[in-house]
């Protein structure tokens, strides 16, 4: 999958199937956004740590990056893609992109 901006691929999502027995419960597949030669200083680079879960109602959800630490014991996660602005929204592009190309790569 290609996300353009204007003719030009910017990003494309490469998805890896979970074929694992020993996976998580609902687990179906990790994702890598890889970013094309239009992504000026980051092409040629992939970020990697997304990954396609099914819900209990049958929907499918997106996790995205993140580093896991403990405070007093407890665990925490701290996501490492962020919106520049704060507006959660912005992360709705990426999971949809990340489940469009799922979604091809099921159909296959």
């Amino acid at each position: 999958m290609s996300k353009a901006n204007g003719n030009v691929n910017v990003v494309s999502v490469r998805i890896l199937p979970n074929d694992s027995a020993n996976s998580p419960q609902g687990k179906l597949a990790d994702a890598e956004v890889h970013f094309e030669a239009a992504s000026g200083p980051l092409a040629g680079l992939r970020l990697i740590g997304f990954a396609i879960w099914e819900r209990r109602d049958g929907g499918r959800n997106v996790t995205f990056p993140a580093r896991v630490y403990s405070v007093n014991g407890e665990r925490r996660s701290f996501a490492l893609l962020r919106p520049t602005d704060g507006d959660a929204s912005a992360q709705d592009t990426m999971r949809e992109l990340i489940l469009d190309a799922y979604t091809r790569v099921a159909a296959d």
